[in-house]
């Protein structure tokens, strides 16, 4: 008997994107094919429910967007030689600081998160992260030196990392198959959301009062999210049948057969337990590395695209490019573009395929880049107010704009889901989260040295050192990634190199 794995889409943050997890959450689906255990229950059980519990889940993305979003209007403010925002000067190196260090706090955060939400569950520990948060803003809010507010910034850097793990993994695990990818696309949409809040509202008012709407955004969280089930697949790993069967008739309501997907999840609890393999063995596999290089290769060239520079310094960008539209209107328009092409991300990954998406992204982003560093190499070489320059004013929206676009559709989740894809479910917490934490490293580093290497070597062959990089993408791609849409996870082992024959002995066995 062949496993199935989900094929739904995961989430992506603007610079950040998320993972999906499989059919129901960690626990693997050995032997018994997800089909076979819940497809007789067809489609029936309350929906609504279950959309109230993701989007209140996804009021965590929400504060998390918003965090990730806050250096592009206020790091610009703030470094200003007159800036009276804060009671202390703020130089451009320490705002390179401030606007990467949530990418450390991310890091750090993301391995044993995974080990805190299966010790004490998904519901408690998205719970516990509204005190971290909160703590963060306070000190970003009313912080009297540069260390304090870097302080919170790191903070709010672990929180956000750790939503970035639990939110989804709880929305997959509470959702119907029918809407597990739709409920799954609003963790990624939400985080869009946030960021484009923050150009909005972090543009037209002081930091003060932007500064303390963020600090009010973890708190609703909290206080709806308080109200809402725990995964019923927990409690089932946990031992705990009867707190699952209650939660699942919260989620699905009381006329839905409860007993049947409960008695799936037991089955599958049971056979995990049953069919234990080495780690070691499990993750030196041909097959296993083969996916690991795959996984940890996306990551990389989604970090060196330069996606992160681009979003933290948007206002940025567009002051330093001249452009007739204001810094603050063009992030706004950056953001929109975002949410909507995120929106439609979730709606064709699981008809174009991963493989097509991934190239027509690196391609997009590549003329992208080559034309935002003709148009910074134009301005070195001849001015600001050049007439060549001036005829091209337009430019830098434009190539932000589609740069956005395909990084949204292909880059930006698509990274994400390949651990859930590639995977088998003994490695794939590991894979997911160590790479989840290069994603963050390298996303810190990005946004640390963008201003340095601007100054070093030229803004113009900053963005052409981007598009070399999604060239080399591009070929990877083509010649490495294998297209995972509608393949079985057996299916998909053998395209990573894995025998036959071995296969069909695991298979057998289970």
């Amino acid at each position: 008997m062949v496993e199935k794995t989900s094929e739904n889409p995961g989430e992506t943050i603007g610079l950040l994107e998320v993972k999906p997890a499989d059919g129901n959450g960690t626990m693997a689906e050995v032997g018994v094919s997800q089909t076979e255990l819940v497809g007789s229950r067809g489609d029936s059980g309350r929906k609504l429910p279950q959309y109230i519990a993701a989007l209140s889940a996804t009021l965590g993305a929400l504060a998390a967007g918003s965090m990730l979003g806050w250096s592009s209007p206020v790091v610009y403010k703030i470094v200003q030689p007159n800036s009276t925002d804060y009671n202390f000067p703020v130089t451009e190196a320490q705002g390179d600081w401030v606007s990467s260090l949530i990418n450390l706090g991310a890091a750090a955060v993301c391995f044993p998160i995974g080990l805190i939400m299966d010790a004490i569950g998904r519901k408690k520990t998205m719970l516990f992260l509204v005190v971290p948060f909160t703590l963060g803003w306070l000190l970003i809010t009313f912080a009297t030196n540069v260390g304090m507010l870097m302080v919170g910034r790191f903070i709010t850097g672990v929180a956000g990392g750790a939503f970035c793990v639990t939110a989804p993994a709880y929305t997959s695990e509470i959702a119907q198959d029918s809407i597990r990818g739709t409920l799954g696309s609003y963790f990624q949409l939400m985080i869009t959301i946030g960021i484009l809040f923050a150009y909005a509202v972090g543009s037209y008012t002081s930091v003060l009062a932007f500064n303390i709407l963020c600090t009010i955004i973890p708190i609703i969280f909290g206080i709806i999210f308080f109200f809402m089930p725990e995964s019923p697949n927990y409690l089932v790993v946990k031992g705990q049948n009867d707190a699952a069967r209650e939660a699942l008739i919260k989620l699905r309501g009381s006329g839905y057969d409860v007993d049947t997907e409960l008695n799936g999840l037991k089955l599958k609890a049971e056979e995990s337990r049953n069919n234990q393999v080495s780690f070691r063995s499990a993750i030196t596999k041909k097959s296993a590395l083969k996916a690991i290089f795959i996984c940890y290769a996306l990551m990389l060239f989604q970090q060196l695209s330069g996606i992160n520079a681009v979003i933290f310094n948007s206002s940025a960008i567009f002051a330093s490019a001249g452009a007739s539209i204001s810094s603050a209107i063009s992030s706004i328009i950056i953001g929109v573009i975002q949410v909507v092409a995120t929106f439609i991300s979730s709606l064709v990954v699981d008809k174009l395929g991963r493989r097509i998406l991934l190239l027509l992204s690196a391609l997009v982003m590549c003329l992208c880049s080559t034309a935002l560093g003709v148009f910074f190499f134009l301005q070195d070489q001849h001015g600001a107010d050049s007439s060549i320059v001036q005829s091209m004013s337009w430019l830098p929206l434009l190539s932000l704009s589609l740069f956005i676009i395909a990084f949204s559709l292909g880059f930006g989740p698509i990274p994400w889901m390949m651990a859930g894809d590639l995977c088998m479910i003994d490695i794939k917490a590991f894979v997911g989260s160590t790479a989840g934490t290069l994603n963050w490293l390298l996303s810190f580093t990005v946004t640390s040295t963008f201003n340095s290497l601007n100054f070093a070597i030229g803004s113009g062959q900053v963005f052409w050192l981007f598009a070399g990089i999604m060239v080399i993408g591009f070929i990877f791609i083509f010649f490495i990634v294998p297209e995972t849409k509608g393949k079985s996870i057996a299916e998909i082992q053998l395209m990573l190199g894995e025998e036959p024959q071995q296969r069909n002995v695991e298979i057998n066995k289970k």
